[in-house]
């Protein structure tokens, strides 16, 4: 029987059989945050040296402030003591760290792909929940905690165990106004939040294989919310364009031969999956979450869900709880419901394509009176583009804030965790979680894509963005 790609990384990175399904798996690269840093002092602590410095990377993401009225932000104003620390750590222990005045300087999910820290077939870990973001490169990428950080750190291995194997193939045409955001909300409406629980999920498909790297990378960050633990791609000429030339990436003729074994890893056509779903989006349309989890998403031409009508009492009662907490109306339509906040931004959805598509329904409307927007680059060299087209000019004429790169209001840490959402606020959102008081206590977080997002805040009020690009 053939092998699933999966199985593949799994096996060329596997240092010993652990037994019982448990594997010592090397690990090719690790990628810290900031919030990392006191796993180095557990590594002092125990009298370990990091063993492989060239093998640890770090970023400085969740902790730096991303917007400051009035004026810019200098990179001694986004110091923290948590960048500080891991600058220290950094110094100390010979490895490399992005830090707030680093031109690759991001979200680690960004960043890591920008740089090319994660290669095709290699294994990944970030202390992140989003770090298989970058299995759309062809990597076994996955999220770690604090005990497995300094487990790494000292034997650049990682105890895991081999998980089930999930394919899902995403056919048909995506229609008019329909992004990478919309079709993975729809995926999880269909799946649920535990549809891929503790899964490998392989997203092939023609879908996947006309899709530019960027959205590729939104969908297997979406992936965490079906509850997988590892979301890859297959690696293909895309992918191989997108990380020529990167700073960490092969050259010359070890690029050349990198590409000739990275073209093999794609899964056999005999390969086993536990579960092999196919989903076609042909009559997908932007989507938007009207409750209080991923899988409370609708198509923006839909009603709200009436719990009256579910037969399942606990899923009844979900809904009824999210439409408490939400403030909404059964059967109502989420079309025209009034906004009060609007970000662009977090690792789902903030690199050059999400901006541009966002930038595109700005440019030459403005603001609501009654909205505050946030536009929040994925990466410096993210900026630095954006900034080169003139994007950051059209957000800001139209009354957009535009700030500097970091985790931001995703996890309601706007400037370094000084910023939130009030209680009751209503934003809609292009992040990847909108459980209750994620972006502040009480507060109502609509997920969406930027284009959505971005008409959002121009209305005022939730809004098929259809209507206002059939009006350029």
């Amino acid at each position: 029987m053939g092998k699933a790609m999966f199985e593949k990384i799994w096996d060329a990175h596997l240092v010993h059989d652990l037994g019982d399904g448990f594997g010592l798996i090397f690990v090719d690269c690790q990628l810290l945050t900031e919030l990392a840093a006191p796993q180095f002092d557990q590594l002092e602590k125990r009298g370990l040296p990091l063993l492989q410095p060239e093998c640890t990377f770090a970023v400085s993401d969740h902790t730096v402030p991303t917007l400051r009225k009035p004026g810019a932000i200098s990179a001694a104003e986004r110091a923290t003591s948590w960048t500080r620390a891991m600058r220290e750590k950094a110094e100390k222990f010979g490895f490399t760290h992005f830090d707030v005045d680093s031109p690759m300087q991001g979200i680690s999910s960004v960043t890591a792909p920008e740089a090319g820290l994660a290669l095709p077939g290699s294994t990944f870990t970030v202390l992140d929940s989003h770090s298989c973001t970058v299995g759309a490169l062809g990597v076994a990428a996955w999220a770690s905690c604090a005990g497995d950080v300094l487990h790494t750190l000292a034997t650049q291995t990682s105890i895991l165990k081999k998980p089930p194997l999930m394919r899902i193939a995403l056919t048909g045409k995506p229609g008019n106004g329909v992004t990478p955001k919309d079709i993975m909300l729809n995926v999880i409406r269909q799946l649920g939040i535990a549809g891929a629980a503790g899964c490998a999920v392989e997203f092939a498909g023609s879908v996947i294989r006309d899709m530019p790297m960027e959205g590729r990378f939104t969908v297997c960050n979406m992936a965490v919310e079906l509850g997988s633990r590892f979301a890859f791609i297959a690696p293909d000429q895309t992918t191989f364009d997108y990380l020529k030339g990167r700073p960490y990436a092969p050259r010359g003729s070890d690029w050349d031969a990198a590409v000739r074994d990275w073209t093999g890893l794609v899964s056999d056509a005999d390969a086993r999956f536990e579960r092999d779903i196919s989903i076609d989006v042909s009559a997908v349309e932007p989507h938007i979450t009207w409750g209080a989890s991923p899988q409370d998403v609708i198509g923006i031409g839909e009603r709200i869900p009436d719990p009256a009508r579910e037969s399942d009492p606990q899923r009844r009662a979900a809904i009824e709880a999210a439409l408490t907490y939400t403030a909404l109306h059964p059967g109502a339509a989420l079309a025209g419901t009034p906004i009060d906040f609007v970000f662009i931004g977090s690792c789902a959805n903030n690199r050059i394509s999400d901006l541009r598509s966002a930038a595109a329904i700005a440019r030459g409307r403005k603001v609501a009176d009654n909205v505050t927007a946030w536009v929040i680059p994925g990466s410096q060299a993210v900026k630095k583009a954006a900034e080169a087209e003139g994007l950051d000019s059209i957000f800001l004429t139209a009354g957009f804030n535009w700030g500097e790169p970091g985790c931001s209001m995703c996890g309601g840490q706007g400037n370094g965790f000084t910023e939130i959402l009030k209680p009751r606020m209503r934003a809609v959102s292009t992040i990847n979680r909108n459980f209750p008081n994620r972006q502040g206590p009480n507060s109502i977080t609509h997920l969406a894509s930027p284009a959505m997002a971005a008409a959002a805040a121009v209305c005022g009020e939730i809004v098929d963005v259809r209507r206002l690009t059939v009006q350029e």
